[in-house]
């Protein structure tokens, strides 16, 4: 069963977004990353990835309002996997919720 199947239909365009591997994340592991004004139009647009609440803060910004270039671009997933357990509790269930049913690779990180 795929995860488009369990989602609210209210919810379906989040998996719209969604590259068909996590390996298609091939954001930055380290440095500086700068958002565009399109994702970051208040607050924080530099996050250090050395530090993990800038890291957890980048995620979540681009995670919710990104589209799928935008996941592709500044998301990494060995980071993603490394900060999951933590990210799963900072967005909103719908979304925790796609990205989980269409990359069970990341269960065993929530479990952590």
């Amino acid at each position: 069963m795929s995860g488009e199947m369990s989602l609210h239909p209210r919810w379906s365009h989040l998996a719209d977004r969604l590259p068909p591997s996590l390996e298609d994340l091939h954001g930055p592991p380290t440095g500086v990353v700068r958002l565009p004004q399109h994702l970051a139009w208040s607050g924080l647009t530099e996050f250090d990835l050395g530090d993990e609440q800038l890291v957890i803060g980048l995620y979540r910004i681009v995670l919710n309002n990104g589209q799928r270039e935008d996941l592709v671009t500044y998301l990494n997933a060995g980071l993603l996997r490394d900060h999951w357990p933590v990210m799963r509790r900072v967005i909103g269930k719908p979304l925790r919720s796609c990205w989980e049913q269409h990359f069970p690779q990341l269960a065993p990180a929530a479990a952590a």
